[in-house]
């Protein structure tokens, strides 16, 4: 079992349905002043790719920030 990033949860329905008119007002209200929409990367942990494609892959070794 894979379990959560510490200081993390997950967001299911109906709550994601509210969070989704949070982000497009503020989205709107931000436009507004000339701001735009900044996506961050999504974290996972690195047992989840050790374990599904080995702690000697390239992208185990040379790609996780652990």
């Amino acid at each position: 079992m894979i379990r959560k990033v510490k200081g993390t949860r997950d967001i299911l329905p109906p709550e994601s349905r509210l969070w989704g008119g949070v982000e497009a007002k503020a989205l709107e209200v931000f436009s507004g002043f000339g701001y735009d929409e900044v996506r961050l990367p999504v974290m996972e942990p690195t047992e989840l790719f050790v374990r599904t494609v080995g702690e000697g892959t390239d992208i185990v070794s040379k790609e996780m920030y652990t």
